[in-house]
């Protein structure tokens, strides 16, 4: 019985190193010029998405369910991009609803509005409804949306996309050094399981 024990664990880590092998930097991800973060000492997982993006639709399930097993010293930020001038309505609206501690609750729920019931939330005053029809007082979203502090964050998470040189949603940043898209995992499954290993590299 120790010897059957033995046997199993040792293939265990021969099996390791060949699963590691599968990521290889430049085919499955990017390593890029380190970049500042700011999660604390924490392991930093940034994800650039757009509420209009029909993949990063898909990809949310994934990251729903993957947000689940993250250990305490991982740092998961969702960062907006505005590659359009239409897509700033949705990053003030989700920067918004954070400020109002509404974001985990509609954060999905956009993502259905616009993908499954086909809604243009593509104007403050269609957000604004959208959010009231979701029992969230109009005026104070508005209040909240036009404010100087969301100005604020935009413009961060504009520099972001800058620095990251990110080209396209939903794209994955792991600590400043990493990213990882979809094109380069090529599943949506796989693009975790290449983030988790990106994650297990940086908690060593």
């Amino acid at each position: 019985m120790k010897k059957l024990a033995y046997l199993f664990l040792m293939l265990c880590f021969a099996a390791a190193p060949a699963i590691a092998a599968d990521f290889v930097a430049g085919k499955d991800y990017e390593v890029i010029d380190q970049q500042e973060t700011d999660s604390g000492g924490k392991v930093e997982v940034l994800e650039f998405f757009w509420y209009g993006c029909p993949h990063c639709n898909h990809f949310e399930p994934f990251v729903q369910k993957w947000r689940n097993t993250l250990s305490d010293n991982v740092a998961f930020k969702r960062v907006p991009a505005v590659f359009r001038p239409s897509w700033k309505v949705q990053a003030r609206a989700y920067y918004a609803l954070q400020a109002m501690g509404k974001l985990e609750e509609l954060h999905p729920k956009i993502f259905d509005a616009i993908h499954k019931e086909r809604k243009r939330l593509d104007s403050m005053n269609k957000m604004a409804d959208f959010v009231a029809s979701q029992g969230i007082d109009r005026d104070a979203f508005i209040k909240q949306y036009q404010s100087f502090s969301i100005d604020a964050k935009v413009r961060k998470a504009n520099k972001l996309v800058k620095n990251y040189k990110i080209t396209g949603v939903p794209t994955v940043a792991v600590n400043g050094k990493y990213k990882v898209d979809g094109r380069m995992a090529g599943s949506y499954d796989r693009m975790i399981k290449i983030m988790d290993y990106l994650i297990a590299k940086e908690s060593r």
